[in-house]
């Protein structure tokens, strides 16, 4: 189980540096038992602390142990065995009053193929009966943290039931926080002491730099000295300022360090990798690695033929194993993921559940 969260450095950082961090503007998923515990700000009403992360969205799953409706809104209360929070879940907008009933109607009749009016009625009506949740149900919510007559509750964005006969769902999600806790909410958030957030605001420029350069270029591979030039004027840029800082530190030392560090974060991230490690340092970029998406399209409309795999499709670490056997031992999960997401987006292939691909 996570840490408690009131254990969490007495100083907040300021709000100015909040936007450093990628967990503030993200849906968080945290037990609930933390968003309950957590501290609302001191400098902004409505902004929680988890360590030293500020988080004011998050996104929970859990089971309807109570149920309020009102005109407008439902009141469920969530539980994900950690804790029990209420879900504020605006309705829909029916359409099941006459205004609505006479909109949806189709004024020329329905004998004449596909109608837009009707696919939209039924369309409508699958919507609402997604939202509408009785006691035993599974719900996911994603919204803001907001705290009312003293008690903490969730005001949804978005929230649907979800259909988990055989706890898929439920099972993926245990296994996932533990390491979103690991590798994310429990690593403290420091945008840099010396520097005031300078170093990581470098960083993160230096990312979106070569994000764009690869989009931009469509460059598919790349070494290190082919994109070292990008970098050259986020360190020109504030020279000046580390010069009394950073005395002993040449140009081409703060190029090399800032290059290796953004690598490694596109890395992490599974925005690049190594399909093969040797002395020739050769990054793929995932997006744009043509190879890969042909080896990961032929894995799926391969395996989704057998039985076990034609209802729902293959998971995504079924994939993975598959495909490192097929096209390289060293990619990852995050990798994978930023390449599914990319197929998934040009209507290559289809995802079935949160875990589950299948080809078109």
């Amino acid at each position: 189980m996570a840490v408690n969260p009131g254990d969490a450095e007495a100083d907040e950082l300021p709000s100015v540096l909040w936007g450093l961090d990628p967990v503030f503007s993200a849906y968080s998923r945290l037990y609930i038992t933390d968003i309950l515990q957590m501290k609302e700000s001191r400098q902004v009403p409505g902004v929680y602390f988890y360590k030293t992360h500020p988080i004011f969205k998050v996104d929970v799953l859990g089971t309807v142990v109570y149920k309020r409706e009102r005109e407008d809104f439902y009141c469920y209360g969530v539980d994900d065995s950690t804790g029990v929070i209420n879900c504020l879940c605006w309705k829909y907008e029916k359409c099941n009053d006459q205004g609505a009933s006479a909109k949806c109607k189709d004024p020329g009749g329905s004998s004449r193929g596909f109608n837009i009016e009707d696919e939209l009625k039924r369309l409508k009506e699958a919507e609402q009966k997604s939202t509408v949740l009785e006691i035993g149900d599974l719900l996911r919510v994603r919204g803001t943290v907001k705290t009312s007559r003293d008690a903490r509750e969730i005001s949804a964005t978005s929230f649907y039931k979800v259909n988990d006969p055989v706890m898929a769902v439920q099972i993926s999600r245990m296994l996932e926080m533990p390491q979103l806790y690991r590798k994310c909410y429990d690593q403290p958030f420091k945008p840099g002491d010396d520097l005031g957030g300078t170093e990581h605001m470098k960083l993160s420029r230096s990312v979106l730099t070569l994000k764009e350069f690869f989009l931009e270029k469509e460059v598919a591979r790349f070494r290190p000295y082919d994109v070292e030039f990008l970098l050259h004027p986020l360190i020109q840029s504030s020279s000046a300022e580390q010069e009394s800082d950073q005395p002993g530190t040449s140009f081409a030392t703060q190029i090399r360090n800032l290059l290796k560090e953004t690598l490694s974060v596109l890395q992490d991230e599974g925005q690049i990798f190594r399909k093969i490690r040797t002395q020739d340092e050769v990054y793929n970029v995932t997006e744009q690695d043509k190879d890969l998406h042909t080896a990961i399209k032929d894995v799926l409309r391969e395996d989704t033929k057998r039985e076990k795999y034609a209802e729902k499709g293959c998971h995504v670490l079924h994939i993975l194993s598959s495909v490192r056997q097929r096209y390289s031992q060293n990619l990852s999960r995050e990798m994978l993921e930023v390449a599914l997401t990319f197929l998934e987006c040009n209507s290559d292939i289809i995802s079935t559940t949160e875990s589950h691909y299948t080809v078109l």
